[in-house]
């Protein structure tokens, strides 16, 4: 019995009694180029080019060891995501692995977590979009720029998914191309001297002030959150499954690239970025990509970075609309959520779940309204702890799914994690440490906050869902006894 139709005994049934898979009626319309830049530019955002100025200031360079540390525990969770995704690829990925191996419970609270986080992501990369267009405008307001933004996306998202692709691989051509040319013009500042910056720039710029730890190794930790942030979306390959032409060829090539993306775009960027600058003359707020530039004193250089940062923004806004409407539909093919997100539109997309995430998306236009010089650092630690619990569960179905293939229940995946379950351990462990980072810092710490009330509304939610379906509690031992008869067969 091949991995496919033990996924379909074991899960997908249940979507089906609801009225059909999460994958029926999608169009397979992602070709190999466009996953593959997808999963490229999909993370590099705001987290990385204008988030890094907040916390560059609070770590100095250390912020590279951050980075890489953090960088190490993705690649084991893209690892264990993908072995989960050759066992059985579906659009709607961790919350059908948490259904499967964890209870139903999990897929409901993982599916709506996760379309949380890219909810209040979007809020973020709206917030840093108006701030980037603040750059030329100075004086159009933050909520206006980020209204506008949000109306135009919105209308982009209710394309084919083939459009969307082809979309996402020129937003991810764009912020590749010119990361790359920043690294590039970085080192030949570094190396030949020339520019307004060429009398200041030296490697040694990472160590010279006050060493590379310059505010102690707490400090530096500290930090972790906002790089766990910049790492949102490495997932979003998982929700390309359900979509892509070949997921069994596509989605290894494309988790296998991330160590080198780690080091070029976050490591090396940033290196280079701080041997040009002296880490001291960062500000929060700013983007340190712009602020190098404008050092560099290159004729509107410091304007393009800006429009590439911008880019970025717009892209990663577009991506959470994208996998947003794909949860939700999930959801509701599972009886999780209302009815009416589970329905396609003529284009084959999930329309209404667009336009309610569109919607709560809004929100962050009102926090710009209100409190526009703290809106992106208080959805970018609501987004890190919703981020964080989806990781979680992604490592845990590992965990539980390997358990069930050493039991022989279930048939190994194509696509092993190297170590096995050690590193999901390894990288579950740094997880829960990130989270008491953000219960100690109190700027992040109301995103716990946000998250009990979360955790208290999906147990309500769930609660009202079993009082008036309690077949939805009942398939967690239909999928157990559906794979110990697989495993038999």
């Amino acid at each position: 019995m091949t991995s496919t139709q033990v996924g379909k005994n074991t899960g997908e049934n249940d979507g089906a009694a609801e009225g059909g898979t999460p994958e029926e009626g999608y169009e397979r319309g992602l070709g190999s180029r466009q996953v593959q830049m997808i999963a490229i530019g999909g993370a590099i955002g705001v987290g990385l080019f204008l988030g890094a100025g907040a916390n560059i200031a609070k770590a100095g360079p250390s912020l590279i060891l951050m980075y890489a540390l953090a960088g190490v525990i993705v690649f084991f969770i893209m690892r264990a995501l993908g072995e989960l995704l050759l066992y059985r690829p579906v659009s709607g990925s961790f919350a059908e692995y948490a259904r499967e191996f964890l209870g139903p419970f999990f897929g409901f609270a993982t599916g709506w977590t996760y379309w949380l986080m890219w909810v209040v992501t979007g809020m973020a990369e709206l917030t840093a979009a108006a701030i980037y267009v603040h750059y030329w405008f100075p004086d159009i307001p933050q909520w206006v720029t980020a209204l506008v933004f949000l109306v135009v996306l919105y209308v982009a998202n209710l394309i084919s998914v083939k459009i969307f692709g082809e979309i996402e691989f020129w937003f991810s051509m764009v912020k590749v191309t010119a990361l790359v040319g920043m690294i590039v013009i970085g080192l030949g500042v570094v190396t030949f001297g020339f520019s307004q910056a060429g009398d200041t720039a030296a490697v040694s710029n990472l160590w010279a002030f006050d060493g590379i730890f310059p505010k102690g190794v707490g400090s530096s930790l500290m930090t972790l959150q906002g790089v766990m942030f910049a790492y949102l979306a490495v997932e979003l390959v998982g929700v390309t499954a359900g979509e892509s032409e070949n997921p069994e060829k596509t989605l290894p090539k494309a988790i296998n690239t991330l160590p080198w993306r780690i080091i070029v775009f976050y490591v090396g960027a940033l290196s280079v970025i701080l041997m040009v600058v002296k880490w001291t003359e960062f500000q929060p707020g700013v983007s340190p990509f712009v602020a190098a530039f404008a050092k560099i004193g290159i004729p509107a250089g410091a304007a393009i970075v800006n429009f590439v940062v911008l880019t970025a923004a717009l892209s990663s806004c577009n991506s959470g609309m994208y996998s947003t409407g794909r949860m939700l539909r999930d959801l509701a093919a599972n009886s999780e959520a209302p009815k009416i997100l589970g329905k396609l539109s003529s284009a084959k997309t999930p329309a209404f779940g667009v336009t309610l995430s569109a919607a709560l998306m809004g929100i962050g236009v009102v926090l710009n309204y209100v409190v526009p010089e703290k809106a992106f650092g208080y959805v970018m630690s609501v987004a890190t702890t919703a981020g964080i619990w989806t990781w979680l569960m992604i490592l845990v179905s590992h965990i539980r799914y390997r358990r069930e293939v050493d039991a022989g229940r279930l048939p190994a995946s194509s696509f092993p994690a190297p170590g096995g379950t050690v590193c999901s351990w390894i990288a579950v462990a740094f997880l829960l440490m990130v989270t008491v980072l953000i219960a100690i810092d109190p700027d992040s710490r109301i995103s716990l906050y946000v998250g009990a009330f979360w955790a208290l509304c999906l147990g309500v939610g769930w609660l009202v869902l079993k009082s008036r379906n309690p077949r939805i509690a009942e398939r967690s031992a239909a999928a157990v006894t559906a794979r110990e008869t697989a495993g038999r067969s």
